[in-house]
């Protein structure tokens, strides 16, 4: 089923996603998108739905069609101050402060947000795979996560963060083990089985 162009009837309306909520190191990135009124993709989807070669194709053709698009992180340490669901919404929130153009609606991927701006929103759970503008911040947020954390690896290559982008495997909790944390570890998330994550601080 094609992805729908607009939820509120209301333009210009901007769609807002995150990636990185799941990780143990490393930038959660969101992403606003504010795409044309007439804007289709035949391929655009929900960014996990995805290869990495399409998602790369796409961010290209969004970057050129949008009307306006923006991408801000925020690092592990105000992860660890907010919590990781309140950081998302304040990165999402940065996103949208630098849009080129302020949106007149917001739709957000999820249950969870803040008002931004007086600005009316609407929550819309698994939005990336209903709407373009949310699918186009969720793919935007992940290629450029991605390729951070892909610069990262070549700085602490033990974690293997080149593949697995900071998320859980077992290659990643073993490195942890075997050489501590680093930065760009979030320590508030359970890195490790309890009586192990005793002896990390």
């Amino acid at each position: 089923m094609p992805l729908l162009n607009n939820h509120s009837g209301i333009y210009p309306e901007a769609g807002c996603d995150e990636a990185g909520r799941g990780c143990l190191a490393g930038p959660v990135f969101a992403a606003a998108v504010i795409l044309p009124p007439d804007f289709y993709h035949i391929d655009l989807n929900d960014s996990k739905k995805l290869s990495e070669n399409q998602r790369i194709v796409l961010r290209q053709i969004i970057e050129k069609e949008a009307v306006a698009y923006a991408v801000s992180k925020m690092d592990a340490p105000d992860i660890d101050k907010y919590n990781i669901l309140w950081a998302s919404v304040r990165t999402m929130h940065k996103a949208l402060d630098k849009l080129k153009i302020r949106p007149k609606h917001i739709i957000i991927d999820g249950n969870k947000f803040l008002p931004y701006r007086k600005i009316n929103h609407d929550c819309i759970i698994k939005g990336d795979g209903i709407y373009m503008s949310i699918a186009a911040a969720s793919i935007l947020a992940k290629t450029y996560r991605d390729e951070y954390m892909v610069k990262l690896h070549k700085k602490h290559p033990q974690y293997q963060w080149e593949s697995n982008k900071g998320y859980p495997t077992q290659v990643h909790r073993d490195a942890i083990i075997n050489h501590g944390i680093t930065q760009y570890h979030r320590k508030s998330f359970q890195l490790l089985p309890h009586a192990e994550q005793l002896r990390l601080f």
